[in-house]
């Protein structure tokens, strides 16, 4: 029988020194990789700033919004159930979030 106090670290399966040698190696073969550029999201929160409204009201108004897939097509297809809201400057779905909480009216 095996004590539970007595329980060894475990081993990494990759060597740190290996995944920078393997990066080292497809830069010095010529292999380049598109660079992902840093894209910064714009949130829920700052886009009911903008608008002047709380952000829960904002969030319930999204969600009512998402519903109606024949007025908001995108906002309701690039949203994950469970995940915050956040697009993409620029984006469709952020074009269709500003419509929707624009045109409510605010108490």
């Amino acid at each position: 029988m095996t004590d539970m106090t007595m329980t060894e670290p475990a081993k990494p399966t990759i060597a740190p020194n290996a995944a920078s040698k393997s990066d080292a190696a497809k830069t010095a073969t010529g292999s380049k990789t598109p660079a992902k550029p840093n894209v910064k999201m714009i949130t829920l929160d700052q886009l009911a700033r903008e608008m002047k409204m709380p952000p829960r009201d904002a969030r319930m108004l999204l969600r009512l919004a998402a519903k109606q897939t024949k007025v908001y097509p995108t906002l309701g297809k690039e949203h994950v159930a469970r995940q915050p809201w956040s697009w993409a400057p620029g984006s469709k779905a952020l074009d269709e979030a500003r419509k929707a909480l624009s045109s409510t009216p605010t108490v």
